[in-house]
């Protein structure tokens, strides 16, 4: 991505091990997520470009001379994040916050969209796959190394447990794997706050049990009316726009939670009034997904959750710059990549 809506598809030199702690993996499923929508809709322009994407799974090729915990031939799942799996965030289960961590898809690390990828500090990173992976799981197993962590996150973030019910601002991927969390907890009433047929649709199909398609004031009124005047126990906030967050406290159940894993659009945390007063938990950030995948991946291998099924267009890497378009014109709802 060289600037806002500028996506190009290059040939750029083979990624290299660089330190003995590197790897190097053959990206066999990777995708569009819909954070990079806002680069592709706000980016400055650069001269050398940035390398996009943080959500693949693959092979790995080569590992450095300290890597242990994977080597060649492990099908792997890469996080958006990398993470040495050994400082004291690491050991909390906040690799999003590694001491000597950071994300893919940056001008300093180059990201997934790609045939092959670098993957720093390996051996706290990747999660390889011990058993058979079978390829109809494949997408199931991609949102592992983002979007259904991220919702899992938000629903362990608001406190979702069995019984409590749960509204979830936004109908992306994101929103859509935070159903397929706050039903795999035992969440008893679900809300989806979302407008678009398809994405109602398979919110739905995921264990949705009510939508809401106002917004504003109007969305706090709905989502009252169907709580008993109430609000919800816990709200997943999936967008990161000021309506949004406002609307995510505004919807909560005095006593109740927001987890927030939308990326913040504004320097400032709207609703602080609302929120203080009404004694609502407001928490959050960028998902230690590495720290879910061991509990999330049974569940896919079983079936007993589908959240692959978000992915409803698959392209080759020449479809990436079309791939943006259509998720940016909500065309589509998740784009995979099939390098």
């Amino acid at each position: 991505m060289y600037s806002a809506g500028d996506v190009r598809i290059e040939k750029v030199p083979d990624p290299q091990i660089i330190e003995p702690t590197d790897a190097l993996i053959r990206v066999t499923r990777a995708c569009i997520c819909g954070s990079d929508l806002w680069p592709y809709q706000k980016m400055e322009h650069s001269d050398t470009g940035r390398v996009m994407g943080h959500e693949a799974v693959g092979v790995v090729e080569d590992v450095g001379a300290d890597v242990r915990t994977v080597k060649r031939g492990d099908f792997v799942i890469m996080p958006f994040a990398f993470s040495d799996g050994t400082c004291v965030f690491c050991h909390d289960g906040l690799q999003t916050s590694c001491l000597h961590g950071g994300f893919f898809g940056t001008a300093e690390v180059a990201g997934a969209q790609a045939e092959a990828v670098r993957i720093p500090l390996a051996d706290g990173t990747l999660f390889p796959l011990r058993a058979h992976a079978d390829d109809a799981l494949m997408a199931s197993l991609l949102t592992l190394s983002d979007v259904m962590g991220t919702g899992h996150h938000a629903a362990i973030i608001a406190r979702v447990t069995p019984g409590k019910s749960v509204a979830v601002v936004g109908d992306g991927a994101v929103g859509l794997c935070g159903v397929v969390a706050a039903k795999r907890l035992g969440a008893e009433q679900i809300i989806i706050l979302g407008r678009h047929a398809d994405r109602i649709a398979l919110a739905r199909d995921f264990g949705a049990t009510d939508v809401v398609s106002e917004r504003g004031d109007a969305a706090v009124e709905r989502v009252r009316e169907l709580t008993g005047g109430y609000g919800v126990h816990a709200v997943l906030e999936c967008v990161g726009l000021e309506q949004a967050v406002n609307t995510a406290i505004s919807i909560a159940r005095p006593g109740g939670a927001v987890g927030r894993v939308g990326v913040p659009q504004e320097q400032t945390i709207p609703g602080s009034e609302p929120a203080f007063y009404n004694n609502v938990t407001v928490g959050g950030g960028p998902a230690p997904v590495r720290a879910y995948m061991e509990d999330l991946l049974p569940d896919v291998l079983e079936g007993n959750i589908e959240p692959g099924r978000v992915f409803d267009r698959t392209i080759g890497l020449d479809g990436v710059p079309d791939g943006y378009r259509a998720m940016n014109e909500r065309e589509v709802i998740k784009v995979m990549v099939n390098p």
